[in-house]
């Protein structure tokens, strides 16, 4: 791609300007949207030329007159993405979707909402909870990750368990094309086969292939009840294994999550809670629906007889304890740290967790993970004390390898590098472990017959 001037860039945004677009010319004002929350420690200073389209037409003007320029477009949501797949360079000029949320409908009889890409996930769900319904997919950012965020990473959440990733959410979208072009693909209706499943390609495409301007969202009823069952474990080993007696029984929970030992030290120590007083290793379970006292009843009976200290938690209780899953942990101060996002069968995590002693020790490192234990997608996190003179902006070469060792695990156990980031730029080189060049070579012709001056998000995921 042909290396661009800054006067390149001036006369993209004035033209854009003429066009009543809102544009930020490249400065420190912009910095922000150089980076993604997966990548701020190393951001630069000055930040990369942004566009605020307000329009899917608006959309449509800024990518035909960046293609015109040849110049490369970072399509962008709320910037809570964890893999790098939103990184700009002052050369490239960053997209952002955070004016288009618009809520365009909700159709209660066809359990269906059609949104712009800017809306946030908790605020769809504020949306649609007067009419009985809710939108599954709840990734643990929530709170401030954009529903066009979620769709470009596929991304998961808890409740994966029993409703499955966004993917399984997505029934239409409207994509502005490099080109500038607009296409809708998708139904309104559940099922439909016509034609390849352009979709899902897209969905978790991590805007590589077009930015979505639109989604045509399937919503569910909400449960007429929902309850939080706690277990506690004497040790991580045990509580691990005791997963497989959730599988075991006929209870199909929302949600299933598992936190280590490490996971509730660190929890207790930024939170000034006292869960390891109860545990040294805790199964949270979300159980929703009809017949909630028995599918309390038979799993309790199952976690018990695993071994665990089971509470069926009060809801307030419950409340805090889903969100210091969420949001609980901390870090030590000096210490480096960087994470993880792998998945595996989930009759195979007890074999992850037991494969930490052995990495910490041939590494020098610690490792924590929580897990979405009911899909089998472990969040590890590697840490290791800085030394003396050590920057903290760039961590240790052990901790990396650390996370390319829990990789290839995870591979070995018949899982993958990534089971809800994405690739972005973080994770290419775990990509490459887990993809053969023939089927990378498949994704590159797909990448290139939608954009073939690779002007969508260049350098992300492949």
């Amino acid at each position: 791609m042909t290396i661009l001037t800054a006067d390149a860039i001036g006369t993209l945004l004035d033209a854009l300007r003429t066009e009543g677009i809102r544009v930020e010319a490249p400065g420190a004002g912009t910095a922000p949207y150089a980076h993604d929350a997966g990548t701020r420690a190393s951001a630069p200073g000055s930040g990369p030329a942004v566009a605020f389209p307000a329009s899917a037409a608006e959309v449509q003007a800024v990518v035909r007159a960046a293609a015109s320029a040849r110049i490369a477009i970072i399509p962008r949501g709320a910037g809570s993405g964890l893999s790098g797949g939103a990184v700009a360079t002052p050369d490239q000029l960053v997209v952002s979707t955070e004016r288009l949320t618009r809520i365009v409908e909700i159709a209660p009889a066809d359990e269906i909402a059609v949104v712009e890409p800017g809306v946030i996930n908790a605020d769809l769900n504020a949306a649609l909870a007067p009419y009985g319904l809710f939108y599954a997919p709840d990734p643990a950012s929530y709170a401030i990750s954009s529903i066009g965020g979620n769709i470009a990473t596929n991304a998961g959440g808890l409740r994966c368990a029993k409703y499955g990733v966004t993917r399984e959410s997505i029934l239409a979208l409207d994509v502005v094309l490099p080109d500038g072009e607009l296409v809708s693909i998708g139904h309104r209706s559940l099922k439909g086969v016509t034609g390849y499943d352009l979709v899902s390609l897209l969905t978790g495409s991590e805007g590589t292939l077009g930015i979505v301007v639109s989604a045509t969202v399937r919503t569910r009823p909400l449960p007429v009840a929902r309850r939080t069952l706690s277990a506690f474990f004497p040790s991580t080993a045990e509580g691990a294994v005791a997963l497989g007696a959730i599988t075991a029984s006929r209870v199909r929970p929302a949600v299933v999550e598992f936190l280590d030992e490490p996971s509730l030290d660190a929890i207790d120590r930024h939170s000034g809670t006292s869960l390891r007083a109860r545990g040294a290793a805790l199964v949270l379970v979300e159980l929703d629906g009809f017949g909630i006292d028995e599918q309390t009843a038979e799993l309790s009976a199952a976690l018990h007889a695993a071994g665990g200290t089971v509470t069926a938690e009060p809801e307030e209780d419950a409340a805090v304890l889903w969100e210091l899953r969420r949001s609980g942990r901390g870090l030590r101060e000096g210490e480096w740290f960087v994470g993880g996002d792998v998945a595996v069968p989930k009759s195979r995590l007890p074999e992850v967790y037991a494969a930490f002693a052995e990495i910490e020790r041939a590494r020098g490192v610690r490792i924590a993970a929580v897990a979405h234990a009911g899909d089998g997608n472990l969040h590890p996190v590697v840490t290791r004390a800085i030394p003396a003179g050590g920057d903290p902006a760039h961590p240790d070469a052990a901790l990396h390898d650390a996370l390319e060792d829990i990789a290839r695990l995870a591979l070995s156990l018949g899982g993958t590098v990534t089971g809800e980031h994405g690739v972005g730029r973080v994770k290419r080189q775990l990509a490459a472990l887990e993809l053969p060049p023939r089927v990378v070579a498949l994704h590159r012709a797909l990448k290139d017959a939608l954009d073939p001056h690779a002007l969508l998000n260049p350098g992300t995921a492949f």
